[in-house]
């Protein structure tokens, strides 16, 4: 119970740190509530020092973040117990309807994701109170900020918790519609307002679509309850139909092609804290919910819907990691990444459905594993970059890497940290991202245990895709830390740039680069926990021999495939350690110098000889043409007697999603056209509205008496 009761607690804390971002504006009436208290002198005089106007507001937005640390912490702590613990605990909430009180349960399924919300929690409480800072209470007041975050908070930790359908929709809804308010928080720009209104728009579709995949489940059962629904005796054509609807709820919130259109708008608008919760956490919060439905709720899955999550997930690992990097704003970039993150974790969980239908529940054990451990790394990697987005914009005054450049020298600190995210995520070795996306590769390399000819051919197209991503996702982040913090500042800003004064928002950043590297030596530690986490959905696990070695990662047999990230990291450190006295004998080499920036022998280098974004990305512009709508033009204005002399050129580049054209504006026209079309009915003529009123009459008196 006592693991309960941290649950409990990390929400309560996300709702205090809420209701007391309200208390920003109300100093006064704190003041003569201070005055009837019996306190002391000394605490009096405190406390009034901390209620003067030049301190409360700073005390009190502190005191915010801090109590939201507190929550990120109790998730933390209250994920671990019930990991160690290996049990489910069940309880029930008097909050709901009097005849349907809310159930709650907390298994090592939610207890994982509830690590992954925690961690990102204390990071972001860590951070936000310099980030804040940037804002104008006139125009942005941090009241609206504080509550909606946490409230957010709360909703993503109440959907873990739910046990029922009734309380999961009602969690549902409050993240999203808190996260609504927090992309709409810069409301005066009609870009922002335009983002928002499209991300709740697609929240409610989504929302619609899971309330009707948990409605087909009751249909079968007579109760709400998860415990009921599991019950539910579905043929094969009303299952896969609750698992379309799932999938389009879960996958339309998580960011899948072709749903995925709100999350490149909404999370560059939102603050960078926020854009790191939603896109680090909120995207794993859809993927848990997924997973409740197919593999808890649903029970017997088939290899058809696993071979529509791998080519899902295939498709939206390619294509978000190109429309990625054809990206000149990086939040925008980052948020494109995301949906490559969220298409590889797709394609794990095809792979173990497959595998599972297929009667080899322990190489389906292995691909959730995969993906479980891929979302908890992506939660931290991604938080890491978005986090140090904020930190660029906050000194840079803009998130247009054309903008940037040289700020290595200028924020070498932010540089390094920076530098470890965009390892991570680009799959390198002794980082958290290589760990799993190579347990990835390993579960799709098992296809020879299958019999069937259609699977064996498609998962290794499926294979050499996820390699394909993973190569562009390297050279993406390649042109990203070069153009930002590689060559001359192509800014004012940028010249004048330096390391970000607040040690929180560095500290964050620290923390999680940290976490980073750790996982990345040490992945055994989540693995471990994560084995546990497939024994309870699958019932069954991977053996403790070939996985669970503090040196050695052997998922299938060590005869197959292992990996030693502390051997890589020791060879790594041999050969550092010999180049630096290598280059420490030589003369030449001995001593370190600082120079010019490389100009290749021609001199007078400026920044407008560089690579822009557009330059560098323009030979994959041209074999990926297909990919994007491109719309690409070079304006020449011309001079001398006959035009013949070139004065200046412009050139302009815009790149779009397909789905657009394609999906949205056709659903677009036909709204707008059905629209017009009901409109015809409001005639102004009171004489029309009352034969209407007649007709229904007739119709429901005719309804009734059937």
């Amino acid at each position: 119970m006592m693991v309960l009761i941290l649950a409990y607690a990390a929400v309560v804390c996300s709702f205090l740190s809420g209701l007391l971002a309200l208390l920003i504006n109300q100093r006064g009436s704190l003041n003569e509530l201070l005055q009837r208290l019996p306190l002391r002198p000394l605490s009096r005089e405190w406390l009034n020092d901390c209620l003067t106007e030049s301190h409360y507001p700073l005390r009190l937005k502190q005191a915010v973040f801090i109590v939201l640390g507190v929550s990120g912490l109790l998730a933390v702590s209250a994920g671990i117990a019930v990991l160690i613990s290996q049990s489910a605990f069940t309880d029930q909430i008097g909050l709901g309807l009097p005849w349907l009180p809310w159930h709650v349960r907390f298994d090592g399924l939610s207890g994982f994701f509830f690590l992954i919300v925690g961690i990102a929690v204390i990071a972001v409480s860590i951070y936000g109170p310099g980030y804040v800072q940037a804002y104008q209470e006139e125009k942005h007041p941090f009241a609206v900020l504080g509550l909606f975050t946490g409230l957010f908070v709360a909703g993503m930790l109440l959907v873990l918790l739910a046990d029922d359908a009734f309380f999961f929709m009602i969690a549902w809804e409050l993240m999203s519609v808190a996260s609504y308010f927090l992309v709409a928080f810069q409301h005066e720009n009609p870009a922002n307002r335009r983002a928002a209104f499209l991300y709740l728009l697609m929240a409610e579709v989504g929302a619609l679509a899971i309330i009707l995949g948990f409605g087909v489940l009751a249909a079968f059962t007579d109760g709400l309850t998860f415990d009921a629904l599991r019950q539910a005796n579905l043929s094969t054509t009303w299952a896969s139909i609750a698992f379309v609807l799932a999938l389009l709820g879960f996958g339309m919130k998580a960011g899948i092609v072709p749903i995925h259109v709100w999350l490149p708008e909404a999370h560059p608008v939102a603050p960078s804290h926020i854009s790191a919760l939603m896109s680090g956490v909120m995207l794993k919060v859809a993927v848990y919910g997924l997973i409740r439905f197919c593999f808890d709720l649903l029970t017997d899955v088939h290899w058809q819907w696993g071979v529509v999550l791998l080519v899902l997930g295939t498709i939206s690992a390619l294509g978000g990691i190109l429309y990625a990097m054809m990206q000149p704003n990086l939040k925008r970039l980052l948020a494109y990444s995301s949906v490559e993150n969220i298409g590889i974790i797709f394609m794990v969980l095809g792979l173990a459905m497959i595998f599972m239908a297929n009667g080899f529940p322990q190489l389906a054990a292995l691909g959730l594993l995969a993906a479980l451990f891929h979302a908890f790394n992506h939660a931290l990697f991604k938080n890491l970059l978005f986090l140090g987005a904020g930190v660029l914009q906050h000194q840079v005054h803009s998130l247009d890497i054309d903008n940037m450049g040289g700020l290595i020298k200028r924020m070498p600190q932010t540089s390094f940290l920076f530098l470890v995210g965009c390892m991570s995520i680009s799959s390198l070795p002794l980082f958290n991202g290589f760990v799993s996306e190579w347990l990835a590769f390993q579960t799709a390399l098992q296809v020879d245990v299958l019999d069937n000819g259609v699977l064996r051919s498609l998962i290794p197209v499926a294979a050499a895709a996820l390699a394909l991503t993973a190569a562009l996702a390297a050279a993406c982040f390649v042109k990203v830390f070069g153009m930002i913090f590689l060559g001359l500042p192509r800014s004012r800003h940028s010249e004048k740039a330096q390391e970000v004064d607040d040690k929180g928002m560095l500290l964050a950043l620290k923390v999680l680069a940290g976490l980073c590297f750790f996982f990345g030596i040490f992945p055994t530690l989540i693995i471990a926990a994560l084995n546990n986490v497939a024994k309870q959905l699958l019932g069954q696990s991977l053996p403790n021999d070939t996985l669970l070695s503090w040196m050695w990662l052997a998922p299938v047999s060590s005869q197959k495939a292992s990996y030693s990230p502390i051997l890589v990291l020791i060879g790594v450190l041999i050969a550092t350690g010999f180049t630096f006295w290598y280059l420490r004998r030589n003369p030449d080499t001995k001593t370190m110098r600082r120079s010019a920036t490389w100009d290749c022998g021609f001199g007078g280098l400026n920044a407008r000889m560089q690579y822009s974004c557009s330059a560098f990305t323009m030979p994959f512009r041209r074999i990926f043409a297909k990919v994007w709508l491109i719309e690409e033009q070079i304006d020449k204005d011309m001079q001398g007697a006959l035009d013949m002399d070139v004065a200046s050129i412009r050139y302009r580049l815009q790149v779009e999603d397909h789905s657009w054209p394609r999906l949205y504006q056709p659903i677009a026209h036909g709204i707008n056209s059905a629209a017009r079309l009901v409109g015809r009915i409001q005639t102004g003529n009171i004489r029309v509205y009352l034969g209407y009123s007649f007709v229904t009459l007739i119709l429901m008196l005719w309804v009734v008496s059937l």
